[in-house]
């Protein structure tokens, strides 16, 4: 049905009037709003009736599209910080989804009662994330536990060792590379007797007597931390190494795949020895999903910040399938989730998938959808910058120390499973 002439079209739906053919006035009035779908003569003589009058043209947004903050940035003078970079100066495209992901990360999840998980997938710790980012932000109290790939706590390992990782030409002859003894993760280059150091290292303390039993991945992770906080202090080098470090911070390190990696595969070469060291993806797979109930069954949220996308991904996300579709417990999902990636959802891939995509597998909240936020952009690009800004905008939260509340976490999980399925 056509509007009537002289009236405003009434917003939403279908309407003849959004579409063209729906008005004969020759004299659109000033209080209409255009619509790019009318009709376009008429459009066009109000518009110069407009501007023969000195009118000011769309300065008055009256859709609900426009309630957005107008692009008007700041000049670049070289004096900004990231903060002000951030927020006056990444406007849209990929830097808006980082600046969207800066102020969900430093505003929401940074809440008091906000437990932070975290993913690391791809070769960062080698590029000195580890050291700049991750470091930082446990000490903050910015991140309470971690799933990460076994290569990159590997990697992170030379660092408290005192071995040198080094810049790199990525085009350089990798044949020649080899010849020189040279080992490179793109544009990282390091002496492979690195590797072998680093093997002898978890070789010698996986022999001690406390590595001789099935444990969780993070119990042993933080059994190796133990022993790269001291050898860091015998080496007197500065506090370099991840694991060290969530070691002192109390915060939990698993990893989803324990034999693909370095790590494990020297801890399997001692199972030839007769070494009885096990990591059991059982104990993971729960001690995980108990740190997520726990912080809702307390009155608490849980935010999952991920850098990459991969198994670490995926495993930091089943906790809520695990809680609600397996355990039978009660739940809704994480309530924010923040993703660093460069893969694409349409391929399939677990990297890939959206958070809307998650919210049909039980593992987003549905009601906190808008509170989630994908970065296309490479992590090692974003972190640095998240990692500043949310020390400039926040101050340092209480270690939660979830690694020394595994028993009592623990705990809520098994009661409320027998709960649910008594």
């Amino acid at each position: 049905m056509a509007a009537k002439k002289g009236t405003a079209r009434t917003p939403g739906g279908f309407k003849t009037a959004r579409h063209g053919s729906a008005t004969t006035t020759t004299t659109r009035p000033t209080t209409m709003r255009t619509s790019a779908a009318g009709n376009k003569a008429e459009q066009k003589r109000s518009a110069e009736q407009r501007e023969s009058k000195s009118h000011k043209v769309g300065t008055k947004a009256t859709s609900s599209f426009l309630r957005g903050k107008k692009i008007d940035p700041r000049k670049i003078d070289g004096t900004e910080t990231v903060v002000e970079l951030v927020d006056g100066v990444f406007q849209s495209y990929n830097s808006g989804r980082l600046r969207e992901g800066c102020q969900l990360f430093a505003e929401l999840m940074l809440g008091k009662n906000v437990t932070v998980g975290m993913t690391l997938t791809g070769a960062l710790t080698p590029a000195g994330l580890g050291m700049s980012t991750i470091i930082p932000l446990m000490e903050a109290g910015f991140v309470d536990w971690i799933i990460s790939t076994g290569a990159n706590l590997y990697h992170d390992t030379h660092f408290g060792l005192g071995l040198s990782m080094h810049r790199g030409n990525p085009t350089a002859s990798d044949t020649v590379l080899r010849e020189e003894g040279v080992v490179r993760i793109y544009d990282v280059f390091f002496d492979y007797d690195v590797l072998l150091s680093t093997d002898a290292f978890f070789r010698k303390i996986i022999r001690a007597p406390e590595f001789q039993r099935t444990m969780s991945s993070a119990e042993f992770h933080h059994l190796c931390g133990k022993y790269l906080v001291e050898r860091e202090k015998a080496l007197g080098i500065p506090q370099k190494s991840l694991l060290a470090a969530a070691y002192r911070c109390g915060v939990p390190i698993y990893t989803s795949s324990p034999g693909d990696s370095s790590i494990g595969m020297n801890i399997a070469a001692l199972a030839l020895e007769g070494g009885s060291c096990l990591i059991d993806p059982n104990q993971d797979v729960n001690e995980t999903a108990s740190i997520v109930l726990h912080a809702k069954r307390n009155g608490g949220e849980s935010a999952i910040l991920i850098a990459g996308g991969g198994s670490p991904k995926n495993f930091a996300l089943q906790t809520e399938p695990q809680i609600q579709e397996v355990l039978g417990i009660d739940e809704k999902g994480h309530d924010y989730f923040l993703q660093i990636t460069d893969a694409r959802p349409d391929t399939g891939g677990l990297s890939g998938a959206t958070p809307a995509e998650a919210v049909s597998w039980g593992k987003i909240d549905p009601d906190k959808l808008p509170d989630a936020v994908v970065c296309y952009v490479d992590s090692t690009i974003a972190l640095p910058i998240l990692t500043s800004y949310a020390l400039a905008k926040r101050k340092p939260r209480k270690l939660k120390r979830l690694y020394d509340k595994r028993g009592a976490m623990m705990a809520t999980l098994r009661s409320e499973f027998k709960k649910a399925n008594g």
